[in-house]
């Protein structure tokens, strides 16, 4: 690409690719991605963006394009690669002028720059640190900045290279820099200073700028660019004054007040310092610990005493405390049990530790928290009587409470009173006691210091186990408060629910529960306190406590957790009710989804006796999924309701289905957007929906439609889609099979070529155990093109296990169930083997014999024994040479399947039903299922429950002896192993 007439036809594509037109940009941008390939045309990028007098959209449409070219093109191995040539060029380029006045396209050309550094530098490019060392000592502003902004972007990029021989040439840059990246870092640091004290904000404002790129310089070299940081004594020098220049800016910030740029900048350093310290302890914890004293005292100074008033902000705070509980928690610094086994390092930095953490300054930091940054703040307070909704929503979880200060300082009370908890525990139990009794409604600082020591006691509940009677205290004093009515109270009733909530797990006695049940239904009651009481009680995962914890909480052993459905059932109305009043009066997408999760587990755990209560519910769900068409994650949370309470309703659930099957429908079409979302719930909804069908109905027939696409994404829901084809087998075989056999067939031979063993497996199962078992004349010719597959494998002696025996699972029920079309499938393997039919059939049974261990489930090994027992009677020779094999298999399935009644002294087969019983289900049992019920009936049907084998083995042989005669039968039993007769002979007494 020749540069000079280049440049103008490039020019113009540019300006057409900013334009709003469709019509103009498109094209541009085919052109453009044209040239992406063609030599020189960064070099004709580079001219244009570094144009000062050209358009600024043109200008940062062109840095945006080379950037794009150096992740593409720039490394010798990509597909057209840049020519040495132009990459020698274009680096020169890039670094002659350092004078971009528009700050956006600056900060683009330094990233750019550093990305070719992460390639070339310094092999390739030896000359860019020296050039850019020497153009942040520049006078010009201007250059001065973009300088400093490219110097730290290539500082950013080279820290993180990862490759040993990378690292190796970081710490050569690290050790022959950082003497100059401290010097230019202290020179900014005090002009800023100066420039402070004299009053001249405008010029404190860009040396301050100048200050946090070098700072962020300095924090990338400390932290990245030394093995072994604590023996450099620059590196140390510089983490030392840290602390200095810190309580130096802390200072300022009396001076520059108020919102402004410079107040912001000011601010970003000194969280930009904090950040330099946690950096370094948590890459060098040993190194580290020469500034553990100094940083503690720091940190609880500024935040645990007088000296930070008026001059720390929330963010500074949060850092201070991640700094004390980095160092508090730091696995580096904690001694082994056996205190031999620890480092000298560790012993040292523990010993610091401790000598810190006295009882006076522990006690001073956990009532400084619990009295102060525990409290719940006039803001907090204004926010919950306007938005209770919203304001449970934020503090709860939302996206700015993640990095606000109340969860920064509850994590930090946690890990403290966990590490110093025999120290902690008396000073917090005195203030529990200080509180006891009643309190002064009109005295609001006594109400709030309750609920942040109530607040202490919920968040230590696991160290305080063996120190609170909670049980007493329950009974004596928190239910008392849950019925204080008083409006002012209501933080305490809030706490006091969070509380038990916290405790639940730790130490709760059952049968305190119908007292809770009652104290939380009489909160509910009350109309003025309904929505409030409720919002905290599901978004502070007090109900969730309460409920699910009651309900599900597996973690706790069974002699301390056994939920009893009875004493729940006399509140279930009433909470339902007042649950679904709350599920329709709240806002927030995030409440409903909570709502509907109780709602969820109230439903699974009380079962059908949940029946007479859903109505409502089941007639607001479709009005709730309409409404949120925008929200998935609520769809989530309605599709995982529906799932309960399908299970719930069992075949009463039918009347959902208007409602439930288009749900169903949109859930599972991959075509649809939403299923990205809605899909694994969608299934699990799909297949509960059928479990619990009493009938197909067209419509459920219909949605099968959508089973084609999903079995083609061959995701991790293939065993859900194979368990929704069972349903179907078992909902009714013939009319779904008659709709969908052929389809289906065709895509479980696309899914064998493709697919892991156990994938192999679930295909076949579907075949095996469902529709040959179901349907065994027609199953077989629907799926015939997978049968030769199968028979192949058994001849060939498949090698995994659990496969071979799958594949004698299929032949074992189309030989016993079908023989005529074994028959058939026998002739064409013969044809396509072009082997004899007697020879296949030979290979066949010699390897089912041979691989009879492979089969584990009995029964499936009586399957094996009654199919190759209906070969008999027989005058083949290939059967009559593997009759002793045939003989011992049927032993081997006597015994699997044989018990001996102790009375008579006689065996049954214990596999035999006779007849259909409804099952008996105790309070703690799941009711069966319509599709339990299906595969009973079906059992009733299958030869593996309705033959005796002993009865077949003795009608078989009896039938051979006819056939061939006394003597001949007598030659054929030769064949068999005497010991292997005499066990036949004893299952066959009697006969």
């Amino acid at each position: 690409m020749d540069l000079n007439s280049a440049s103008t036809i490039v020019l113009r594509v540019l300006t057409q690719a900013t334009s709003q037109d469709t019509a103009v940009l498109k094209p541009a941008e085919e052109q453009l991605k044209q040239w992406e390939t063609q030599p020189g045309f960064y070099s004709v990028l580079l001219n244009i963006f570094t144009n000062h007098t050209l358009d600024v959209n043109v200008r940062w449409l062109a840095v945006l394009y080379f950037k794009n070219g150096i992740d593409r093109y720039w490394r010798r191995v990509a597909p057209h690669a840049l020519s040495e040539e132009e990459k020698s060029t274009l680096r020169a380029g890039l670094i002659t002028n350092f004078n971009e006045p528009v700050n956006q396209i600056a900060t683009q050309i330094s990233v750019l720059i550093a990305k070719v550094a992460r390639v070339d530098c310094p092999r390739q490019w030896p000359e860019l640190i020296p050039t850019l060392l020497e153009s942040v000592k520049v006078q010009d502003d201007l250059r001065q900045h973009r300088a400093l902004l490219t110097f730290y972007h290539v500082t950013k990029t080279l820290a993180s290279k990862r490759l040993a021989a990378d690292r190796k040439l970081f710490y050569d840059l690290a050790s022959g820099i950082y003497s100059f990246a401290c010097s230019l870092w202290n020179h900014h640091t005090d002009t800023f200073l100066q420039q402070v004290c004299t009053g001249d904000e405008a010029a404190a404002t860009n040396s301050l700028e100048r200050t946090l790129l070098s700072l962020k310089v300095l924090r990338k070299l400390t932290v990245h660019g030394f093995v072994e940081p604590h023996r450099s004594v620059e590196v140390m020098g510089f983490l030392h004054t840290v602390f200095e220049r810190l309580k130096q800016f802390l200072e300022c910030s009396r001076n520059i007040g108020g919102e402004n740029v410079c107040r912001d900048r000011l601010e970003k350093t000194i969280i930009l310092f904090t950040k330099v310290l946690l950096d370094f302890l948590d890459q060098h914890p040993f190194s580290f610990t020469p500034l553990i004293q100094r940083s503690l005292e720091f940190a609880v100074s500024y935040v645990f005493t007088e000296a930070g008033e008026g001059v720390v902000f929330e963010r500074f705070i949060v850092q201070c405390m991640n700094l004390i509980k980095m160092i508090v928690k730091n696995y580096a610094y904690k001694p082994s049990k056996n205190i031999e086994d620890s480092s000298p390092e560790t012993l040292e930095a523990h010993k610091i530790k401790t000598a810190f953490f006295t009882y006076p300054t522990l006690m001073e930091i956990c009532r400084r928290l619990v009295t102060h940054y525990f409290l719940l703040t006039e803001e907090e307070l204004t926010m919950w009587e306007e938005d209770p909704e919203g304001f449970t929503v934020e503090e709860t979880g939302g996206d700015s409470w993640k990095y606000s200060l109340r969860p920064c300082t509850e994590v930090l009370f946690i890990d403290i009173f966990h590490e110093y908890n025999q120290t902690l525990t008396p000073v917090l139990l005195e203030m529990v006691h200080s509180l006891q009794g009643s309190t002064n409604m009109e005295d609001t600082s006594a109400i709030l210091i309750k609920d942040a020591v109530y607040n202490a006691v919920g968040l230590a509940a696991y160290e305080l186990f063996d120190s609170v009677d909670f049980d007493q205290w329950f009974k004596n004093q928190l239910l008392s408060e849950l019925q204080v009515s008083h409006n002012r109270y209501k933080p305490i009733r809030r706490r006091v629910i969070w509380l038990i909530g916290q405790w639940i797990s730790v130490k709760f006695k059952s049968d305190l529960r119908p007292m809770l049940y009652e104290a939380i239904r009489n909160l509910l009651q009350d109309q003025d306190l309904v929505v409030t009481i409720l919002y905290l009680l599901i978004q502070s995962h007090i109900y969730l406590s309460i409920i699910i914890q009651f309900f599900l909480n597996d973690s706790l052993p069974v002699d301390d957790f056994e939920f009893r459905t009875d004493q729940f059932l006399p509140y279930l109305e009433s909470m339902f009710t007042l649950l679904f009043q709350l599920l329709q009066e709240v806002t927030e997408c995030d409440t409903k989804m909570h709502v509907l999760h109780v709602l969820s587990c109230v439903i699974e755990r009380v079962n059908m006796q949940i029946r007479p209560y859903v109505g409502c519910l089941v007639q607001y769900l479709p009005l709730l999924w309409k409404q949120s068409e925008e929200h998935n994650m609520l769809r989530c949370a309605i599709l995982t309701t529906l799932i309960h309470l399908v299970q719930g309703l069992g075949a009463d659930s039918k009347n959902l289905y208007p409602f439930l099957l288009p749900v169903i429908q949109l859930s599972t079409d991959v075509s649809q957007p939403p299923h990205v979302y809605l899909l694994e719930d969608g299934l699990e909804l799909w297949l509960v929906t059928l479990e619990n069908s009493p009938c197909l109905t067209p419509e459920l027939l219909r949605i099968f439609q959508n089973m084609s696409a999903l079995l083609e994404l061959s995701s991790e829901n293939l065993k859900n889609c194979f368990k929704i084809i069972n349903a179907y087998i078992f909902l009714s075989s013939s009319e779904f099979l008659q709709m969908y056999a052929t389809d289906l067939c065709r895509s479980f031979c696309e899914l064998l070529k493709d697919i892991t063993t156990e994938g192999q497996v679930q295909v076949l199962k579907v075949v095996v155990e469902n529709v040959l078992k179901v349907n065994p004349v027609l199953g077989p010719q629907m799926f015939q093109p997978l049968l030769p597959s199968v028979f192949r494998g058994i001849i060939d002696g498949e090698r995994y296990p659990v496969v071979m025996s799958t594949y004698l699972g299929v032949i074992g029920r189309v030989l016993l169930q079908n023989t005529s079309f074994f028959s058939l499938l026998l002739s064409q393997m013969a044809c396509e083997l072009g082997q004899e039919l007697d020879q296949i059939l030979g290979n066949m049974i010699e390897m089912w014999v041979d691989r009879m261990d492979n089969i584990t489930q009995p029964e499936r090994r009586k399957l094996s024994a009654l199919a190759l027992l209906s070969l008999l009677p027989s005058v083949n020779s290939v059967i009559q040479d593997k009759f002793c094999g045939i003989i011992n298999i049927s032993v081997e399935g006597l015994h699997d399947v044989m018990t001996e009644d102790p009375e008579t002294g006689t065996y049954k087969d214990c596999m035999l039903m006779s007849h259909f019983e409804e099952p008996k289900v105790t309070e703690d049992e799941e009711p069966p299922t319509e599709q339990d019920k299906r595969k009973k009936m079906l059992a009733l049907k299958d030869p593996v429950h309705t033959v005796s084998l002993q009865q077949f083995v003795y009608e078989k042989l009896k039938a051979q002896q006819e056939l061939l005669g006394e003597q001949g039968f007598h030659a054929l039993m030769e064949t068999v192993d005497t010991e292997i007769v005499a066990q036949l002979q004893e299952f066959l007494q009697g006969f």
